[in-house]
């Protein structure tokens, strides 16, 4: 991973803030575009947001790159692009939490503070067999603190990218190395037989479900879009014509037409295509639904205003990955 080991605290919490809810595998592309197009954080502040958003593009999350852009415009502007670089100063940061200030303190700085993720919650969980669930207030709190006694002070960077390496590796949250760890005779765990039963966790998640039908309108050689402005998922990214469900709706020629001619008054509108359930999972969400595509003769009165976009320019513009995965019928 091309941020291992380095000190330039602007690389490192790029890393970071792509790193959070994303696997190493799928950001470390995003992590080497951005340093390719914006290798110091006064490039990031002055880009096009568009291009930034277009970038981040199927990495999901997207407060974290509005956040993203936030923060970089403060610095650069702010404080002459230098990084904070206390951590009672960074963690004042945009979308900057305790794990990812103690992560830029630490490996940029070396200061003494624990970074405590996944990995470094399963190690201590087993090693000294906590029962606490590590998701409860309580729980958060007393992993911090032991995190933060355990810690090697003299060299809190090394230490802390050694045990998060360690929970990857070995220390796994499924059939972890128990039998070959330099660790076995040390760990309580291990020793009454409950590595597999730790950490505990005591929430489990309820995923709202949410049914979204984008309607592609084509007129000409142009399509219909607009973007997300309210605060919700995909804010700032661009979408279809949409109809959104707290239910599954069944959609078939006859209502599609009845809908385009009393909701948006379009008649003798050509449907082209009608996708089959297409679905995405998010942290706290299910999205479900549809493509409908449609060609138009003319544009109605009500839709003139609209942002009829050029479909040989969509791929300009940030759609997410929902979207994405649906392919145009141009006709």
């Amino acid at each position: 991973m091309p941020w291992k080991g380095i000190k330039d605290p602007y690389k490192i919490w790029l890393s970071e803030i792509i790193l959070q809810q994303t696997r190493v595998e799928q950001g470390l592309d995003y992590y080497e575009k951005f340093i390719f197009f914006f290798p110091s954080v006064h490039d990031l502040a002055t880009a096009d947001e568009g291009v930034i958003f277009k970038l981040w593009e199927g990495l999901g999350y997207y407060n974290r790159c509005k956040n993203l852009i936030t923060t970089a415009k403060y610095i650069s502007e702010k404080l002459n692009g230098i990084f904070p670089n206390t951590y009672q100063d960074i963690i004042t940061l945009k979308g900057v939490g305790p794990y990812t200030a103690a992560a830029i303190a630490s490996f940029a700085y070396n200061l003494p503070f624990a970074v405590v993720d996944g990995n470094v919650f399963r190690v201590l969980a087993r090693l000294f067999a906590i029962e606490t669930p590590i998701d409860s207030t309580i729980g958060k709190h007393e992993f911090n603190e032991l995190a933060q006694q355990v810690l090697d002070k003299n060299e809190p960077a090394l230490y802390n990218q050694a045990i998060m390496d360690f929970g990857a590796t070995v220390c796994k949250p499924v059939n972890p190395e128990c039998g070959t760890c330099t660790l076995q005779q040390h760990c309580r765990a291990y020793q009454v037989g409950v590595v597999n039963k730790l950490p505990v966790k005591e929430k489990t998640l309820l995923k709202r479900k949410r049914w979204l039908y984008y309607f592609i309108l084509q007129h000409q050689d142009t399509i219909l879009v607009s973007k997300r402005t309210s605060k919700d998922i995909w804010e700032n990214l661009y979408e279809y014509y949409l109809i959104e469900s707290d239910a599954e709706i069944l959609w078939n020629d006859t209502s599609i037409q009845q809908h385009l001619h009393h909701q948006l008054g379009i008649k003798n509108a050509k449907v082209t295509s009608v996708s089959l359930m297409v679905k995405q999972h998010l942290t706290h969400q299910l999205i479900q639904g549809q493509f409908i595509q449609a060609t138009l003769s003319s544009i109605p009165h009500n839709l003139q205003q609209g942002q009829w976009h050029p479909i040989n320019q969509l791929d300009k513009l940030p759609f997410p990955q929902f979207i994405n995965q649906y392919k145009l019928i141009v006709g």
